[in-house]
């Protein structure tokens, strides 16, 4: 039987009257927690326990901010979930003033290196890869047997180039694509092909009739303008004439690939990700707080760093504006907000259809206390920019890229906006990977480290136990972020995981 001492709570911030349930399994009726109170739930594991006696109405405080307000009586050691406290309203964004706090500057981060490849548009990639973009979903079929064949017939003779990747979508036509929200996935279209990764030499491939012209997809910083870089099909005599075609056009790309070398880079030349999917209540207090102490590390030493996901982002707004570089910044923040409020509201839903049922079964009971933990991924540099769904990144240093919280979307909308690298935590799990760029996975919960032994990077659960801080994990994952950029394959690499791109297309389809 376990001493008293042994069943560990977590209070997040000493105005919490809630706190979280590490042991794995859960607790039972009557279990004494480390504080001394006894439970009269059973509560599972990542799940809150009240710390106080609750009256109807009383706010329910996490992170020092208030999640939900409880309808009912509830006694000290109750579990507190969804199902028993109502959630807050949103914060009203029109009643917002920009009284900007001054944030005190860490020193430079110097010293640190990477191994990377440098483009002649002045990005640095973290992987040597051809890709091929398609105009139009018409051609998908035609370029996944013609990127099958390249990597059966002709990669291995260019061993400097780590793998061909299709770029297909869902765009292209049959949409309406002079409408305003078309800008959207046309421009993600343009800057995926323009990704640190692919080294300037993209290839287009399309049908001849589709709405979204290749001429609109080719990079201006291609290594050799003259050379052709857009195949139609139309153009072609039978299928084996299109295979053929895309593929002598492949191998003049991979030749030149195949010359690069990886060159010793500074950090500043990294542009890195930071996502959340399969979240869980652990999430706010291990790993995401890891990934923003190394966040901080990289910006530190002169990196970029992307926060996306606007809906879990929307409820913590307040945290976020007094950390804006200028009133710019954050009326460029509010407007992104403003816009998916829209957006939503458009399509008859709110903030509270993101929080999924795999979220609230790991403790999240709503979206507030979701934004509230997924926002300590951004760390507590100054936010320099606001990027628009698909913009490429313009400023060194921590931004903001407006994005869908969906893993997909969003994995694809920081590819346009110009990763190299994408770190992932998830607390319940996810075998999610990109094809483009390397990700690195965060696990929330020792658990989960311990069940997906060969799908999880870093295991940042070990905080919740107290055997490690944030700042170590978090410097584990600096030190393993350059060893990834450098060439170390992350576990969706080594396990060939790539979701597929995906598109956030709020226009019309015709």
């Amino acid at each position: 039987m376990k001493s008293e001492t042994d069943y560990i709570s977590i209070q997040i911030n000493e105005l919490d009257n809630v706190a979280v349930i590490v042991e794995s399994g859960g607790l039972k009726k009557g279990a004494i927690l480390n504080n001394g109170i006894s439970l009269v739930d059973d509560i599972p594991q990542g799940h809150k326990v009240a710390l106080k006696e609750f009256k109807r109405g009383d706010a329910v405080i996490r992170y020092g901010e208030v999640i939900g307000y409880v309808e009912k009586d509830l006694p000290k050691g109750s579990w507190i979930f969804e199902g028993v406290m109502v959630m807050p309203e949103a914060p009203k964004l029109e009643e917002y003033k920009f009284n900007l706090k001054k944030i005190k500057e860490s020193e430079p981060l110097v010293g640190y290196t990477f191994e990377g490849y440098k483009n002649l548009d002045g990005s640095v990639g973290t992987r040597n890869i051809l890709g091929i973009t398609t105009s139009v979903q018409c051609v998908a079929g035609v370029l996944n047997v013609v990127v099958k064949k390249i990597k059966d017939e002709l990669l291995y003779k260019y061993p400097n180039v780590d793998d061909v990747v299709a770029l297909n979508h869902t765009y292209g036509c049959g949409v309406a694509i002079d409408a305003p929200a078309a800008i959207i996935p046309i421009r993600t279209v343009q800057n995926l092909a323009k990704n640190p990764n692919l080294g300037n030499e993209v290839l287009v491939l399309g049908l001849g009739c589709e709405k979204l012209s290749p001429d609109r997809l080719v990079p201006n910083n291609n290594l050799n303008p003259e050379e052709k870089v857009i195949l139609k099909l139309h153009d072609f005599d039978g299928f084996e004439a299109m295979v053929s075609g895309i593929m002598a056009l492949a191998e003049q790309k991979l030749k030149r690939l195949n010359k690069r070398k990886r060159e010793t880079c500074p950090v500043s030349d990294l542009v890195i990700g930071m996502q959340c999917g399969g979240s869980d209540a652990f999430s706010g207090f291990t790993a995401n707080p890891a990934v923003g102490f190394a966040s901080d590390l990289i910006v530190r030493a002169g990196g970029t760093v992307l926060f996306s996901e606007v809906t879990e982002v929307r409820d913590g707004i307040q945290l976020l504006l007094p950390r804006v570089a200028n009133e710019e910044v954050g009326k460029a923040l509010i407007d992104e907000m403003q816009w998916y409020d829209d957006y939503l509201k458009a399509g008859s839903v709110d903030r509270s259809a993101n929080t999924t049922p795999g979220n609230k079964a790991g403790g999240l009971s709503n979206i507030v206390e979701k934004s509230l933990g997924s926002i300590i991924k951004s760390g507590t540099s100054t936010i320099v920019d606001v990027l628009k769904p698909g913009e490429k990144v313009r400023k060194k240093g921590l931004v903001f890229a407006a994005t869908p919280s969906s893993d997909f979307v969003c994995g694809t909308l920081q590819l346009s906006s110009g990763i190299s690298m994408q770190v992932f935590t998830t607390g319940r799990g996810t075998p999610y990977g990109l094809a483009m760029a390397p990700v690195i996975k965060l696990s929330s919960r020792m658990d989960l480290s311990l069940r997906w032994h060969d799908l999880i990077d870093l295991d940042a659960g070990r905080i919740a136990t107290g055997s490690i801080s944030i700042a170590d994990v978090g410097w584990e994952l600096f030190k393993l972020i350059l060893e990834v950029a450098s060439g170390k394959k992350s576990a969706a690499e080594r396990l060939g995981l790539k979701n597929d791109l995906v598109l956030f297309n709020p226009a019309p389809i015709t």
